[in-house]
């Protein structure tokens, strides 16, 4: 259903979406079994940028009446500042948001430089001015059924919430949100994943795209020390930034 983002470091950034490929992907470069400092693949998710709720706006969000599926949800200045930081090759510190009681939280998660970057959410090619410093993007296309099947278990186990209160959000926000912002956005990708995660075949290229990307990065990074001079992260041409 959603897009995805990569970044990397070096000369070429990529970005994905859709947090169980993204996490297939992970697991098939073996990056989750390295430390956070020397993984070559980061991920990011648009779920960490909500907005800070006026009070207000968080009254209705303990009541499930407001809509964070809607693109006004997510600080996209934030996103846009955090997403410039990492074509640079900077650390960036990554907001924790709590979806218990829809806030932001005072800790914040960091995120070292890496080769590439994935980042994942159902409305980051929503926005041209995000959209477009992805260089790669990827859509991952699940039905209906599964979504839903999926939010209501993860909004029962992860947040806290009753089966009636997660149907009734689906339907007045969810699904027309999908309809209205998220599905069009589809058109912009260019790779397009049917069945998401358990589309082996189609994740099994992107993992191989990373490879080469990865590979190529070593090369550059281990020539930079032999020639005595540091590699130069992220440079604004062609190949800096791809979305996926």
């Amino acid at each position: 259903m959603p897009p995805f983002s990569l970044k990397t470091n070096c000369s070429q950034n990529h970005l994905l979406s859709h947090s169980s490929v993204c996490s297939k992907i992970m697991d098939l470069l073996g990056q989750n079994e390295i430390d956070h400092h020397q993984r070559q693949v980061a991920i990011l998710s648009q779920d960490s940028f909500y907005r800070v709720l006026t009070l207000e706006q968080k009254a209705k969000a303990l009541k499930g009446q407001f809509n964070f599926d809607h693109p006004d949800a997510f600080d996209n200045d934030l996103i846009i500042t955090t997403l410039w930081n990492i074509k640079e090759g900077k650390t960036v510190h990554i907001p924790v948001y709590d979806f218990v009681s829809h806030s932001r939280k005072e800790e914040t998660v960091t995120v070292y430089p890496a080769d590439v970057v994935l980042f994942e959410g159902i409305l980051m090619f929503y926005s041209q001015e995000i959209r477009d410093l992805f260089q790669m993007k990827l859509f991952v296309d699940t039905d209906a059924d599964t979504r839903l099947s999926r939010r209501v278990l993860r909004d029962i186990s992860e947040r806290g919430r009753d089966l009636e209160s997660v149907l009734a959000q689906y339907i007045t926000f969810v699904k027309p949100a999908f309809e209205e912002f998220c599905l069009p956005t589809k058109k912009y990708a260019d790779v397009i994943i049917p069945r998401g995660v358990d589309n082996l075949v189609a994740i099994n290229l992107i993992v191989q795209h990373i490879q080469d990307i990865l590979n190529g990065g070593l090369t550059k990074r281990l020539n930079g020390c032999i020639n005595g001079h540091g590699t130069t992260k992220n440079q604004p041409n062609d190949s800096s930034s791809q979305l996926h």
